[in-house]
């Protein structure tokens, strides 16, 4: 499995993004062959971080490009700065 791994700060509305994430970005990450899993969460402070989960690194390298569509073109003014994205293999799980 792969994993990608997003760390937006800064965020200026959290319950907004949650629920256009919620409604618009999980649905197209069901979609991403090989996906395993989706998680959006708000670390506080202004901080929000999304983990996708693949069965393979096509699907965690789809899952970052389409993460970078999304914000750009539905949430540029609540995540205003560049993410920190980490991608790798899973090495250990539970």
């Amino acid at each position: 499995m792969y994993a990608a791994v997003r760390r937006y700060e800064g965020v200026t509305d959290p319950a907004e993004a949650a629920r256009l994430v919620n409604e618009g970005f999980v649905p197209l990450m069901c979609q991403v062959p090989g996906f395993v899993a989706y998680y959006w969460l708000d670390a506080g402070n202004g901080v929000m971080v999304s983990t996708s989960v693949f069965q393979d690194r096509a699907g965690a390298e789809e899952s970052i490009s389409r993460a970078s569509d999304f914000v750009r073109d539905n949430l540029a003014s609540l995540l205003p700065n560049p993410p920190q994205v980490m991608a790798g293999e899973v090495v250990a799980s539970a």
